[in-house]
């Protein structure tokens, strides 16, 4: 057993047959002899593991012999063990014929064996390898492609130096610095714009603006904003104007509602004063009043004025660092955001937008269409001549290009696999024999109408001799 393992299997099995010649019943006995080691020792293995069991000490015990113990008690135990082998060593079997017939070892013509055909057709792939490639192996060519297509088309360096061979700035730039480009840009440009805007419905857009706008103001803290900007108009004096402003109404107020003030200070006197007396108090309250706001008006340096000035200051202050300000601003804040008066003039603001945004792209003429079209054309010459805007655009565009190929290369090479994979092999390779394979085709047309010419003639002489 151990000299037999010690040489391969099919080695043994081809130095049989090529010692007592090739055939059938030479291939079957060289293919037994090397299983017989294998059924043996995998037999002494077994019967050497039940022969200390109880049950065959028992049969020894009442007198049975070896051979019929082995019959009786040893055959029985490991016949399932024996079939299983007897499976597999089949398989090998067969695998073995085909080899030794492959090599012209094995059963002769005509019998027809697997390792004959191959061996009779291994000159055919080399005639039409798509043929026998093509069907089988179409799953594993489409993932070979995607991954070739990935790693050699779809890579980072490739598509970087690609685009840097390209110069796509430069030649976007001459593109678009010309006034035919920039307006045909202009129009797909304004025709997009009208789409989107036409697609859109104003509601969805409206409750989409208001909520961006009134989640970012609920968000922000407008009280130190406005503490600041509070102070620089203060330090400008640029609140004066209204003060001004304040003034000169109120004077022209009291100027014309003489009475009204007049009566307003006599319903809030007492009762038991005499009339006269309350008149007399209001002309007087009344003259003090349009002195006051006089001169307010007509002198800057006013005292009141002044204290105008330092309680916006301290005003200022408090809207930047004091707490309970800053809590009722805010309070406010919300209190205004949610009136849904405020509400409406947000939402109404993008129909507004919407409408202008429209109607400008319109109109060829319009001043946002002229703008974009001076816009690119400036953008396209100096990005024709400026060396330094081109590395930007040239980098950014490298980046964004790299990005998408890195990002979803999986699924670009996923798209030529599943392609491929779809295909049906048989009409796949039908295709590429039509497409490529055409001198393929002449070949068997003209060996057909050679072999039936030729068959002809042998037929014709044939008889011409006979007869």
């Amino acid at each position: 057993n151990d000299l037999v393992f010690a040489f391969p299997a099919l080695l043994i099995a081809v130095l049989i047959t090529a010692v007592f010649g090739p055939g059938a019943v030479n291939a079957i006995i060289a293919i037994g002899i090397f299983n017989i080691p294998v059924f043996a020792r995998l037999s002494r293995g077994a019967a050497l593991s039940l022969w200390q069991r109880e049950f065959i000490l028992a049969a020894r015990v009442a007198g049975k012999g070896g051979a019929r113990i082995s019959v009786e008690h040893i055959l029985p135990n490991i016949l399932n063990t024996l079939v299983v082998q007897v499976t597999i060593q089949f398989a090998l079997g067969i695998l073995a014929d085909a080899g030794l017939a492959y090599v012209g070892l094995g059963a002769q013509p005509p019998t027809p064996t697997w390792g004959k055909m191959l061996a009779d057709a291994q000159s055919l792939i080399s005639l039409a390898p798509h043929t026998a490639i093509i069907p089988t192996r179409k799953d594993l060519l489409g993932r070979s492609l995607g991954n070739f297509v990935g790693e050699n088309f779809l890579s980072a360096e490739v598509v970087r130096l690609r685009l840097r061979a390209v110069g796509i700035s430069s030649r976007l730039g001459t593109w678009l610095a010309s006034p035919e480009h920039a307006a045909r840009v202009t129009e797909e440009v304004s025709t997009a714009l009208r789409g989107t805007l036409t697609v859109l419905r104003d509601q969805d857009v409206q409750a989409i603006v208001a909520e961006a706008i009134t989640r970012r103001a609920n968000a922000q803290q407008v009280a130190p904003p406005l503490g600041n900007l509070l102070e620089r108009v203060v330090a400008d004096g640029g609140h004066r104007r209204l003060v001004d402003l304040v003034c000169i109404r109120a004077h022209d107020w009291l100027v014309e509602h003489r009475e009204a003030v007049m009566g307003a200070v006599a319903v809030g006197a007492p009762g038991w004063t005499p009339r006269f007396v309350d008149r007399r108090i209001g002309e007087r309250v009344y003259r003090e009043l349009l002195r006051f706001v006089t001169e307010m008006r007509d002198m800057p340096g006013h005292p009141a004025r002044g204290a105008v000035d330092r309680f916006l200051g301290d005003f200022a202050i408090e809207l930047r660092s004091d707490p309970d300000t800053m809590t009722r601003v805010e309070q406010f804040k919300g209190e205004l955001l949610a009136r849904t008066e405020v509400q409406e003039l947000i939402e109404s603001a993008w129909g507004a937008v919407r409408g202008m945004v429209v109607s400008a792209a319109e109109d060829p003429d319009s001043q946002l269409r002229k703008r974009v079209r001076a816009a690119l054309r400036s953008f396209g010459g100096r990005m024709a001549s400026d060396p330094s805007l081109q590395g930007k655009v040239d980098g950014w565009l490298e980046d964004a290009a790299t990005y998408v190929v890195t990002t979803y290369r999986d699924e670009i090479t996923a798209l030529i696999t599943e392609t491929v994979a779809a295909w049906d092999g048989d009409l796949a390779s039908r295709k590429i024999e039509a497409h490529v394979g055409r001198d393929l085709q002449f070949i068997r047309i003209n060996g057909t109408v050679v072999g039936s010419l030729a068959g002809l003639a042998i037929y014709a002489v044939s008889r011409a001799l006979g007869g």
